[in-house]
């Protein structure tokens, strides 16, 4: 199943973080950071302004993004958990 989000709605797959610390100690899930990065995978049509224009979202599938830590919805497709979210909740775009 495929999900296209609406408006100023972008679709993102959260980047696994390893729950290892440097040195080497293995973190539980219950105490771990929520990780903030991810690859966005779908976007919407644009943001609708009230004259009724449509402005082009920044960002495209396939960029890796940093986003607020409280950001998106959760959902599951096909057996996957992905984040919806406002651009808007989207801090940056990483660079390789």
């Amino acid at each position: 199943m495929n999900v296209r989000p609406l408006r100023d709605y972008v679709v993102v797959r959260a980047k696994e973080e390893a729950h290892v610390s440097t040195g080497g100690i293995v973190i539980p899930d219950s105490v771990a950071e929520k990780s903030n990065r991810g690859e966005v995978l779908e976007i919407g049509g644009g943001k609708v302004l009230k004259n009724g224009n449509v402005v082009a979202l920044s960002v495209k599938p396939g960029d890796q993004v940093l986003y607020t830590e409280y950001a998106g919805n959760k959902i599951k497709v096909d057996n996957e958990e992905l984040l919806i979210m406002h651009e808007s909740d989207i801090l940056a775009v990483l660079d390789a």
